[in-house]
């Protein structure tokens, strides 16, 4: 049998929602972090245009949760399959976890959305909003690391430090 071309091997990782989690799963946390880096600088120098380029960037990143959330979720089912014990534990708790955090980060979009156009008719409302903004992506970096977290121990043994905090099978109560 001849092995997949490049073309195909791409169309096939495609069309597996645990490989575009993979693959997404950065954009999130560190979309986030590498935004709000850059709104500090750009209020460090005062440069609206900076400003939106970093809020654009927060934005797009925070809103990147939706595709990764339902990727993960429609790959949960293969892995629970793929995991010994250890890791369906971690598996729930994953999922437990970001059922409950995404929302924030689509508070985070909606805020710098609004920082983005609010200050247009009403500029003073520039400073106030971005420092809202960096303070919600604040929080929304130490809830997408708390996922992570949990998400890193399902199929990597040597991570595993315990056991997670959540109830085992609580994610399959939040489903129903």
């Amino acid at each position: 049998m001849q092995e997949p071309g490049f073309i195909e091997l791409v169309r096939l990782h495609l069309s597996q929602p645990e490989y575009l989690h993979v693959f997404l799963h950065p954009l999130p946390l560190y979309g986030v972090v590498l935004g709000t880096f850059s709104l500090v600088l750009a209020m460090m120098l005062r440069s609206r245009p900076a400003q939106i380029i970093a809020l654009v960037l927060i934005f797009i990143s925070a809103l990147s949760a939706w595709p990764v959330a339902h990727f993960g979720e429609a790959a949960y089912d293969r892995i629970e399959s793929m995991s010994d014990h250890d890791g369906y534990a971690w598996l729930d708790a994953h999922a437990q976890r970001a059922t409950r955090a995404v929302p924030l980060f689509y508070g985070l979009a909606a805020l710098a959305a609004l920082a983005l156009l609010l200050p247009w008719p009403f500029p003073r409302s520039a400073l106030t909003l971005n420092l809202l903004t960096l303070l919600l992506a604040g929080v929304a970096f130490g809830f997408g690391s708390w996922i992570a977290l949990a998400g890193g121990q399902i199929r990597h043994k040597e991570f595993r430090y315990g056991k997670p905090s959540e109830s085992v099978g609580g994610y399959e109560k939040m489903r129903d």
